[in-house]
């Protein structure tokens, strides 16, 4: 059977940042589909790795695509 959902220390894995990084994100709703179960996330395998906001190539990104 083939799961469509990774935890956040396998996603951590996949995007090469901390699986605490990727809690932090989820809470934050910056991760698409990201559920909460229990006391863990789920997150699709689907979803792509979030733009990090605390760059300022990130930041001028969002605010290019708000206008």
């Amino acid at each position: 059977m083939q799961l469509d959902w990774m935890t956040p220390q396998q996603a951590a894995v996949q995007w090469n940042i901390s699986d605490r990084r990727i809690q932090e994100l989820c809470a934050k709703g910056r991760i698409d589909g990201a559920v909460r179960l229990g006391r863990g996330w789920l997150i699709p395998k689907s979803t792509l790795k979030p733009a990090d906001e605390r760059t300022k190539a990130a930041r001028e990104q969002r605010q290019r695509n708000e206008k």
